[in-house]
């Protein structure tokens, strides 16, 4: 069994980047203590050697989303600012959440196309397809359909057809991973500083 996490310090000062590389050595820690294991998936480092500003893990293991569950919410890291001294402010605070699923990629293949020839109506007198040369394809898992009529040879029309099949699914699945990045920045914009699930020093 494994679970993600992301975690991120958000907008915040340095200081939530140095917080967040603590909080996540003692997550570590801790899932090591109780048999299981973390991946650094991606890691986006801080402005200061040895930070992070997020930080995207996995947990696999007995009980993992039990344990990703116990460091989900706003987490703070008490301790004096390391980089200005006298800083009067203690508590740095860091998002744990679990993050958007993954955009999966579309595997194209001419297996999944129904073609049949079918004739379109419209203007074009004797120019006009009078056979059944247009072509109608059907890409079965998403369910796109394309009829296409340029060509007078029903293998050209085919042809045609299944390019623009497999342009839509690209371009579909290239808008799906552009959505998981925006939903993932969001959680960085979700930060609440105060009310901890876990406080650590």
């Amino acid at each position: 069994m494994s679970t993600r996490l992301l975690l991120s310090s958000g907008h915040g000062p340095q200081e939530c980047a140095w917080a967040l590389a603590r909080l996540l050595r003692r997550l570590e820690g801790e899932a090591a203590r109780r048999g299981l294991t973390v991946r650094r998936v991606e890691v986006v480092p801080g402005n200061q050697s040895g930070t992070y500003r997020s930080a995207l893990i996995q947990i696999s293991g007995a009980d993992a989303e039990a344990f990703a569950a116990s460091w989900t919410g706003t987490l703070c890291w008490q301790g004096p600012s390391p980089y200005r001294p006298g800083h009067g402010r203690k508590n740095w605070y860091v998002t744990a959440q679990p993050p958007p699923g993954d955009a999966g990629t579309s595997t194209f293949t001419e297996a999944d196309v129904d073609v049949v020839a079918c004739r379109t109506g419209g203007p074009g007198g004797q120019h006009r397809n009078k056979a059944s040369t247009a072509v109608r394809a059907t890409h079965r898992p998403s369910g796109l359909v394309v009829v296409v009529d340029r060509e007078r040879q029903f293998s050209l029309n085919r042809a045609i057809a299944l390019r623009l099949l497999r342009e839509r699914i690209e371009a579909g699945d290239e808008a799906a991973r552009r959505a998981v990045t925006t939903a993932r920045w969001r959680i960085h914009d979700d930060l609440v500083r105060g009310d901890p699930v876990r406080t650590e020093r």
